[in-house]
């Protein structure tokens, strides 16, 4: 088996079940007939960029980070809320001021959010531009972000 179907197969099974350890995730492969060991599966866990997200039981799940279901955690609310500075839009830009050294992280959080109004993000070090897709989708967007803030 090529390591992009079991990658994929990977990701059909995190998006069916919640999948707390790589242990699991080698029994889940294993009753589907691949035969993989742990050392595979960290370093195709790594390759997917997966990471671990509280799920609804309160118990830690595999998730892709593409996943439209992800759900910002607390943690990097706050880290939002405390590095941004100012939020202002013009046309269909947003410009989001940070902290030094902060814009990376603010931008990894707006991203996670998978606003509908976003085209993509450009993150310098205390400045981060985000795209839209129309002037009003900046100016929803704007609105959205601030409300974050307050």
């Amino acid at each position: 088996m090529s390591r992009s179907t079991r990658q994929s197969k990977i990701l059909d099974i995190i998006a069916k079940k919640d999948i707390e350890t790589q242990e699991e995730l080698v029994g889940e492969l294993l009753n589907c007939g691949i035969i993989v060991t742990q050392a595979t599966i960290s370093r195709d866990i790594k390759e997917l960029g997966l990471v671990k997200t509280l799920a609804s039981n309160n118990k830690y799940k595999y998730t892709s980070v593409k996943s439209r279901d992800l759900k910002v955690s607390a943690k990097l609310l706050n880290v939002f809320k405390e590095a941004v500075i100012t939020i202002a839009s013009a046309n269909n830009m947003v410009i989001v001021k940070t902290l030094s050294g902060s814009a990376n992280a603010v931008g990894m959080v707006i991203d996670q959010m998978h606003f509908p109004e976003m085209f993509g993000s450009i993150a310098g070090d205390d400045t981060l531009l985000v795209i839209a897709k129309s002037n009003e989708g900046a100016a929803d967007l704007h609105k959205k972000l601030l409300e974050i803030t307050e």
